[in-house]
């Protein structure tokens, strides 16, 4: 078992190659002293998530905090500058931390790319401190593969490579294989302290600097929380306060009730909001599954011009260019489809339309999961937005009320049986390649990751504990669920997906309408953790 030498600190996770040079005892020491300082605080914010819950279900409503009002009202207050490589941000490219990947994405034309350590990553260990290596090599720009069959990948030498941006885990999740006086270490604090002690300064002398996306936030103490971090940070290897710049993804509904104070308190570090539209829509079924008033349609009706997505999208340009940070438009999940040149055409259009609905709404930018699509993407910002960005776009005429963004009525949209298997197909084939290591996986033409698998299971379980009906009639009951369940596991190859009895043993404890889990990460993040010396749990 790799020695931590330092005090407190346990290393449980096997240690080959140069992931000793990431775990050195320098960078764990740092590591524990932010854990060891804002753990206990973390704690307390996903305690307070909880109550929260409880008060809804108690029949509390969501609305804008009168606490903060005074912040919402002050037209004045401006956040930070956008930092260097983050003027233009007119296409991001997404993916996880894949080393053939970020290549790929760093060469794709992007203006930026977020590299994820969350939704479109596997938490293995041997992923995670591979990871940063790759960001390491990255930010360094050394970074080339090899494949099996000898094809080289390199960075291009022209000068464009996307600015990097880094994910981190989200406050939920814990890291099982760092153990901090005991006790699992924050994987938002692990993820986040590796990548900034490696790279900040190295970062800086590159030409961007170290800059993060934030996931799953709900609340603006959540914010304060990683602005006091990013403080401490800073201060630990004396780099000016400030340097940092974080993009805060706007995926819960109770976030949306609090962007201009998430930004308030992010000032100093904010690089703006993103519309993280597929967490959005997993978070409103999630918050209000227990009132039938928010039963979704199948996942297809439930688009971006939904009263309560439009809504947030409209509130989030308004607020973001008030303040004088970016409003990133969401992902468009299509990839190429092969060997269909019609299917192929519609999906890119589809491509098309969304990022053009995006630009005119006012967006300064897009997100893309595939290399095929940046070019999509960056013809409909260029021909739309002649500058580096639409901060100048202000929608001032936009008034939001806390009943927009609560108003989930979909015209025309149905429940059907193709809703329910599809949902059950995506969920089991997701869930069963996440848990063989694999947290971005095509499926049905669509790129999907840990957002649109918790779309999947939470509709099932939302038609099943509300008795929804198909629109021929179908009751969703357990059995029912249970039955398409084995059903659509029955078409999937077991050899192809060696851990599908498990995906359908978590699937299908989400189906019953009673266990309902926060998040499929940390429902199955424990069959994935392997101590040092000891057999895995799958």
């Amino acid at each position: 078992m790799f020695q931590s030498k330092v005090s407190g600190v346990q290393v449980l996770g096997k240690v080959v190659g140069d992931q000793a040079d990431i775990l050195t005892p320098e960078a764990l020491t740092f590591v524990a002293k932010l854990h060891r300082l804002f753990n206990p605080t973390r704690k307390q914010l996903l305690q307070a998530r909880e109550d929260r819950y409880r008060g809804i279900q108690a029949g509390d409503s969501l609305d804008f905090l009168p606490e903060t009002a005074h912040i919402r009202n002050n037209l004045t207050w401006r956040a930070a500058a956008p930092a260097p490589g983050l003027v233009d941000r007119r296409v991001e490219i997404t993916g996880p931390v894949d080393r053939k990947m970020v290549i790929n994405a760093l060469n794709s034309a992007a203006r930026t790319f977020m590299a994820d350590f969350e939704d479109s990553s596997s938490p293995t260990w041997f992923n995670l401190v591979d990871g940063q290596i790759n960001m390491r090599d990255a930010v360094r720009r050394t970074i080339a593969f090899t494949n099996a069959q000898g094809k080289e990948y390199k960075l291009r030498t022209d000068g464009k490579l996307a600015t990097l941006i880094v994910r981190p885990r989200g406050w939920h999740m814990e890291e099982a294989h760092l153990l901090v006086d005991g006790e699992r270490c924050s994987a938002s604090i692990f993820d986040f302290a590796l990548y900034f002690f490696h790279n900040a300064k190295a970062s800086v002398a590159a030409g961007f600097g170290p800059y993060f996306y934030l996931p799953k936030m709900e609340h603006y103490l959540e914010a304060r929380l990683w602005n006091d971090i990013f403080n401490v940070a800073q201060d630990e290897l004396a780099v000016p306060r400030g340097t940092i710049r974080a993009t805060v993804l706007i995926e819960t509904i109770v976030a949306a009730f609090q962007m201009d104070e998430i930004i308030y308190e992010l000032r100093d570090h904010s690089s703006g909001l993103n519309c993280g539209r597929w967490d959005y829509i997993f978070s409103v079924i999630k918050k209000f599954r227990h009132d039938p008033r928010f039963i979704l349609p199948d996942r297809a009706d439930v688009t971006m011009k939904s009263p309560f997505m439009d809504a947030y999208v409209r509130l989030l340009i308004k607020t973001c260019h008030l303040r004088g940070v970016h409003a990133m438009g969401g992902m468009a999940a299509q990839i190429p489809i092969k060997n269909d040149a019609v299917a192929n055409q519609a999906a890119m259009d589809k491509v098309r339309a969304d990022k053009r609905r995006e630009v005119l709404a006012g967006h300064d930018g897009t997100w893309v999961a595939h290399p095929a699509l940046v070019t999509i993407a960056l013809e409909e910002f260029d021909q739309n937005m002649a500058s580096s960005n639409q901060f100048h776009i202000r929608r001032e005429e936009v008034q939001v009320q806390a009943a927009d963004l609560l108003n989930t009525n979909i015209e025309g949209g149905k429940i059907t049986e193709a809703g329910v298997r599809g949902n059950i197909s995506v969920g089991l084939i997701y869930m069963a390649n996440w848990l063989n290591g694999s947290g971005c996986v095509p499926i049905h033409n669509l790129m999907e990751d840990a957002a649109t698998a918790e779309i999947s299971r939470s509709q099932l379980y939302q038609w099943v504990r509300h008795a929804a009906r198909t629109a021929d009639g179908t009751v969703i009951t357990p059995e029912y669920a249970a039955k398409v369940l084995h059903e659509e596991a029955a078409k999937l190859d077991a050899k192809t997906h060696p851990t599908l009895d498990l995906a359908v043993k978590f699937m299908g404890s989400q189906m019953t309408g009673t266990r309902y889990d926060d998040f499929l990460t940390t429902l199955c993040y424990d069959s994935i953790v392997k101590v040092d010396g000891s057999p895995s749990k799958l």
